[in-house]
């Protein structure tokens, strides 16, 4: 299990209008302007955003071999994953959920494609800072 910076970008790229640019002054995904992953500046780990603290603070638990966090990101739906640790499936899944939350409905729809089940909106309420 490990993946490069260049893979993940692979695998992004694969989603609806995701293009490769900078966010932080380092190299990231966005879709329409909108970063949703970036590379650390260590160029080990990866920063994902998520739906929630929660969901950050349940990858931690379950996968601290994985996911991390530093001070900056307490408090905030983005979670660190160490590229040396990621499997290509799980930077796939956390990739997708990632864009999901960026990315304009009518290029979910477009993902999902025609006869897919509605999957869940984002929660309601106010974003995680």
């Amino acid at each position: 299990m490990s993946i490069q910076w260049d893979q993940l970008c692979k695998l992004g790229l694969a989603l609806p209008e995701v293009v490769e640019d900078i966010w932080y002054r380092t190299p990231a995904l966005k879709v329409r302007g909108k970063a949703f992953v970036r590379l650390k500046e260590d160029g080990q780990s990866v920063v994902f955003l998520l739906e929630s603290v929660d969901e950050q603070e349940a990858l931690i638990e379950v996968r601290p071999d994985i996911y991390h966090i530093t001070d900056h990101y307490r408090g905030y739906a983005a979670v660190m994953a160490r590229l040396s640790a990621l499997s290509t499936a799980e930077c796939s899944l956390r990739l997708e959920r990632a864009w999901r939350l960026k990315a304009p409905r009518a290029l979910v729809k477009q993902l999902d494609g025609p006869g897919a089940k509605e999957r869940p909106a984002r929660r309601p309420g106010p974003r995680s800072r």
